[in-house]
């Protein structure tokens, strides 16, 4: 029982993870974006 805890509880925290780099990635990409000298039409 211990061992299905300690999977879910590293599992859980592999999500959180995942999405805190995600979030990392849009957040540069909308600053890339926002700050980029060339519009992005063109």
């Amino acid at each position: 029982m211990k061992k299905l805890l300690l999977v879910a509880l590293v599992a859980l925290g592999g999500f959180f993870v995942y999405r805190q780099v995600q979030a990392d990635r849009a957040e540069q990409d909308l600053w890339t974006e926002a700050t980029d000298p060339v519009p992005a039409g063109r």
